[in-house]
């Protein structure tokens, strides 16, 4: 019989995984970017981002539908009403993200979605009318600083325009999608046909936007014919959404929303880190410059704060309310 404290211990070693693989995404999408610009020349930023989600989420539910077809037909209604749920928080939050990068630089984009951290302790607080303890504080500001120093952030240059806020209201949605796998009237749910529902919903939206902001139909098609997109694609399919998002949606039932949202500030650790030599392999595939990214203080030093405050909050992690 597995205890409460092997069951967590699992529960953490897998929500860890998921935020590597969620690492794995940065330079994969960097150079389905760039490849996408040789492709087709001049394409708006909203035709890129949503022709990068769409297939992912798509082809990921179809794999779901292939390997358990009798699961997802047999989803309740407790189930579908997560998956929808989980589909669009994480959808908007990834909208609000993108478009705010448009607008704002990448590391106060970095900074600003981290406030999950603070958020959620902040919620727990008022729905149980108690006050977080001193360990969640201190582990949500080193992570918050550590973000910071990794994105080297400018307080100076921090303003709160159009970006800045789409920023703030994209962590709002991804700490909401944080509850929704928290909310205990889920917690019978099955992963597998939760996360079809989630995953179908997302790919049909972010295909529909791709149809209706892509320069002409024919312009859909184009990324289908590059070896490299496919097999891009193919990785973020198997490993940043498959793997990632079943990961927290198994596993995240079993931490609190609190050390949940810690954890997965491990994500921007992973990404500096595969950025110091994925970039050059990638760049023998894509065939174009993409260089590796080397090692900072700032990689040393942020990365270091955030790991730090996780293991110092599973000291003495919170208690399920």
């Amino acid at each position: 019989m597995t205890t409460p404290a092997a069951l967590h211990r699992r529960a953490l070693g897998g929500l860890v995984l998921a935020t590597l693989f969620w690492g794995l995404s940065f330079p994969t999408v960097k150079g389905m970017v760039l490849t996408h610009e040789q492709l087709l020349p001049g394409s708006s930023n909203w035709f890129v981002t949503v022709m990068i989600l769409g297939p992912r989420f798509l082809l990921s539910a179809v794999v779901l539908f292939l390997w358990a077809p009798r699961t997802i037909f047999g989803l309740t209604p407790n189930e579908l009403r997560q998956g929808a749920l989980l589909a669009v928080t994480n959808a908007l939050g990834m909208l609000c993200q993108v478009d705010g990068l448009q607008f704002t630089s990448a590391s106060v984009s970095a900074f600003l979605t981290q406030f999950t951290v603070i958020m959620i302790p902040v919620v727990v607080a008022v729905r149980s009318r108690r006050l977080p303890s001193l360990v969640i504080w201190v582990s949500a500001l080193m992570v918050l600083a550590g973000v910071a120093i990794l994105g080297r952030f400018d307080f100076q240059t921090l303003r709160l325009g159009r970006g800045e806020l789409e920023t703030l209201l994209g962590s709002v949605f991804f700490m909401m999608l944080i509850f929704v796998l928290d909310d205990p009237r889920y917690a019978g749910n099955r992963v597998l046909p939760v996360s079809a529902v989630m995953f179908g919903l997302e790919g049909l939206t972010f295909t529909g936007l791709a149809l209706a902001v892509a320069p002409q139909p024919s312009a859909y098609l184009v990324p289908w014919t590059s070896p490299a997109w496919l097999v891009s694609t193919g990785v973020l399919t198997l490993f940043c959404t498959l793997g990632a998002f079943m990961l927290m949606n198994r596993w995240q039932r079993h931490v609190t929303a609190t050390e949940a949202g810690l954890i997965y500030c491990l994500e921007s650790v992973f990404a500096a880190l595969l950025a110091l030599y994925l970039p050059a392999l990638l760049s023998r595939w894509f065939g174009f410059d993409y260089p590796n990214e080397t090692v900072t203080w700032q990689l040393l030093a942020g990365g270091g704060l955030i790991t730090l405050a996780n293991v110092l909050l599973q000291l003495k992690p919170p208690a399920r309310a």
